[in-house]
């Protein structure tokens, strides 16, 4: 892949790894780069990602530009990996922190060897759950719609595979796992997963994605890079 610089022939195509801030949507990501570009002179131009990430979470986000964007779906299709901290002991709505907490359980009787040896149980393929506050389509409306109006609606379970799963930190009711995954996976899901395995509750209080396929996060460029490259700021 060529270096990233305003000299590249975008249109021809172009996959940009962005380091996407906190409290941003992809769709964000996605506008601010098109702007960006339509100041060099690409007015009409294309530009998508491969895989959102929730405006909770921040790192790893492709962006497609010109011809690139028909490689978003094969793209999309690899494998993940994340970094996530998640608090036991209580769940919320939306299995982040976006709602405040609905519940709480003990976690008195989980230890490091307990979480470890549930770590392994999930490995392999299996169905999960998506969340009721997601962008999940259901009738042509997002799953967020309804659970915003108070609707209850019927999600479906989705195939997905956890390749490897590893307790980076122990520090209860804290604890970060290193995730790697199939596309499709939930990594809220897997958190209300895993308190619900250790008789508990659980939810994200952080999330960072890693890598997707060969691309990794180091190798990533914030906004403001992105902006200093293309238009020489300051």
């Amino acid at each position: 892949m060529e270096k990233f610089s305003k000299e590249i022939d975008f249109s021809e195509g172009y996959i940009l790894a962005v380091d996407k801030p906190y409290e941003w949507t992809s769709s964000d990501v996605v506008r601010k780069i098109r702007i960006l570009l339509n100041k060099l002179g690409y007015k009409k131009i294309k530009v998508g990602h491969a895989g959102t990430l929730d405006p909770l979470a921040t790192g790893l986000l492709l962006i497609c530009i010109g011809k690139a964007t028909k490689r978003a779906e094969s793209l999309q299709n690899e494998q993940k990996e994340y970094i996530a901290d998640i608090r036991l002991g209580a769940t919320t709505p939306s299995y982040d922190l976006e709602h405040p907490i609905d519940a709480t359980y003990p976690i008195s009787h989980i230890t490091q060897k307990i979480i470890e040896e549930t770590l392994a149980g999930f490995i392999g393929e299996q169905e999960q759950l998506p969340p009721i506050y997601s962008a999940k389509s259901i009738d042509g409306k997002r799953a967020y719609e309804y659970a915003r109006a108070g609707k209850e609606i019927e999600l479906r379970p989705s195939l997905i595979s956890y390749y490897e799963l590893f307790l980076e930190k122990c520090n209860l009711p804290d604890i970060t796992v290193r995730i790697k995954c199939s596309k499709g996976t939930y990594i809220r899901s897997f958190a209300r997963d895993l308190g619900e395995k250790l008789h508990s509750g659980g939810h994200l209080t952080a999330l960072r994605r890693t890598q997707s396929g060969i691309y990794r996060v180091e190798d990533a460029y914030t906004i403001k890079e992105i902006e200093n490259i293309l238009h020489n700021t300051k």
